[in-house]
């Protein structure tokens, strides 16, 4: 679990939830508000990170098998972990972080058909028993989701680009994963106008952060995020 001083809050959801821009308006929402807050993604995060994410997203050259993609997007994910989750959650820092094990659950597992028991051990390698205090899934239809990606068509990347089963796929791991762990995460309509989005998102965190008396350190976001992604 993450360190009692600090509070690990991932955005999560299929492709086109607003994810990206959600936890941007969340970080800048908790800083006026005061806090120490450090927004990250995933893949990415870290340098390894981001060259690894290059290597996953790219839409040409070659073929990932299943396998090797679970495996890469783990390597990224324990840098990241070691080198940026950790230091932050143990300094008391409150960590928005896009996409996190969920995701691997949801893409390479739901969406590609490997062992979730199997993705569950890898990410418990990976990341030393670390989990998120909150998960917030932007729920959104796989039409609605990926018409907004498409509609950005110099962004879309190579996951963006698999058949309409696959991100059925991985809508409804999601979906179960979060009816299955209710405690755990907090379900938003994505399809809602986005400052409603942001208003129930914002009403999740402050269910389990308070404000602080005066205001913190406040560390730079890593990544600039993307519209829809």
């Amino acid at each position: 679990m993450s360190s009692a001083a600090g509070r690990l809050i991932v955005f999560e959801g299929p492709e086109g939830g607003g994810k990206s821009l959600q936890a941007t308006r969340l970080d800048a929402s908790l800083r006026d508000d005061g806090f120490d807050v450090l927004l990250t993604r995933e893949p990415g995060g870290t340098p390894l990170g981001e060259d690894i994410r290059t290597l996953l997203l790219r839409r040409d050259g070659y073929t990932l098998q299943p396998t090797v993609e679970a495996l890469l997007m783990s390597a990224a994910r324990a840098q990241h972990v070691a080198d940026v989750l950790r230091p932050a959650l143990t300094a008391g820092t409150l960590v928005v972080c896009d996409r996190f094990i969920d995701s691997t659950y949801a893409y390479q597992g739901g969406g590609s058909g490997l062992s979730i028991t199997s993705l569950q051990a890898l990410q418990g390698f990976a990341t030393g028993g670390l989990e998120p205090d909150l998960r917030i899934l932007l729920d959104v239809p796989v039409e609605i989701g990926l018409a907004r990606r498409w509609a950005e068509q110099d962004s879309v990347n190579r996951i963006d680009a698999a058949d309409v089963e696959f991100h059925q796929r991985v809508r409804q791991t999601f979906l179960d994963l979060a009816e299955a762990s209710p405690e755990r995460w907090v379900v938003v309509d994505a399809r809602q106008p986005l400052d409603v989005v942001t208003q129930a998102v914002r009403q999740a965190v402050a269910r389990i952060v308070q404000r602080p008396s005066q205001g913190l350190r406040k560390e730079e976001a890593t990544t600039p995020p993307d519209r829809w992604s």
